[in-house]
């Protein structure tokens, strides 16, 4: 559990800091970049040498599972921005944050993780929270829009793979896997910032850096906890109380008001976490 709890601080500190630099950063991709590199050197450092095993065995796995990994991290960030701008703020946080069920599906009919009767009602209620915390008064969450649903499938695709590798690749890859994670992201994050030719500032670096560290540990705490935790705990718990104390740490840090439908979600989510954790 230690391992959760440790992935979930790390997450939302990435939040608080992108909270900081929402007003000062004028390059996301070049943050982005940054806070990639930093996270393939954090990778590079706990993965040890050679870092290109090729007589490995399971090496071309971890590598291929790495890059793909790699590939849907940077893709949910994309289709973020995307959404964002098309269908607001609003729907794109829910879809995002409905990621969960990619992963969770998966630890149900791939791993035959089987959640108990309370632990389905939490998840259902983990559910409801992340709706009823994104929702606003006038909003709709009406139509079918396929960029919503890729940035879901990407998202929780890019999620579920920490527990595709905890269950499939070789057990002592799993820093390899992460390097190779941040390297792929790393190199198309560079490919874009070609494509649009920014440049990179002073404080996308400088948040780029704070931000990556964070990053890299959310993950590798993350897959440390699957190899001990059932994925249907791991994965809606480390979601919901990530919203819990980016939420709080909103209100104490950022004297942020909270909506009566966010207080009711906030109570839900405690509920949630109760029932995940039975």
């Amino acid at each position: 559990m230690i391992y959760l709890l440790l992935a979930i601080m790390s997450s939302a500190m990435i939040a608080v800091i992108m909270r900081v630099s929402s007003r000062r950063v004028r390059g996301n991709i070049s943050m982005l970049a940054v806070n990639y590199l930093t996270c393939l050197l954090l990778g590079a450092w706990y993965a040890g040498f050679p870092l290109f095993p090729v007589q490995a065995p399971g090496f071309p796995l971890t590598a291929g599972m790495g890059a793909v990994n790699g590939m849907l991290y940077l893709a949910g960030f994309v289709l973020l921005q995307y959404n964002t701008g098309k269908s607001g703020v609003v729907l794109s946080s829910v879809f995002i944050k409905l990621g969960l069920l990619v992963p969770m599906v998966l630890s149900v009919f791939l791993f035959g993780e089987m959640p108990s009767t309370m632990q389905c009602v939490g998840f259902v209620l983990a559910v409801g929270a992340i709706i009823l915390i994104n929702y606003e008064k006038g909003s709709s969450f009406s139509g079918f829009r396929l960029p919503l649903v890729l940035m879901l499938l990407a998202g929780g695709c890019g999620d579920a793979m920490s527990k595709v590798f905890e269950g499939y690749g070789p057990e002592t890859h799993g820093d390899l896997f992460l390097f190779y994670t941040f390297v792929s992201a790393f190199l198309l994050c560079v490919a874009l910032i070609f494509r649009k030719k920014e440049r990179p500032d002073s404080y996308a670096l400088l948040f780029g850096a704070l931000v990556g560290i964070p990053n890299f540990f959310s993950a590798k705490f993350l897959l440390m906890a699957l190899g001990r935790l059932p994925g249907v705990i791991v994965y809606p718990t480390y979601s919901v109380a990530t919203i819990l104390v980016v939420t709080l740490a909103g209100v104490c840090l950022f004297k942020e008001r909270l909506r009566r439908n966010q207080w009711l979600a906030l109570s839900v989510i405690l509920a949630a976490l109760v029932m995940l954790n039975v």
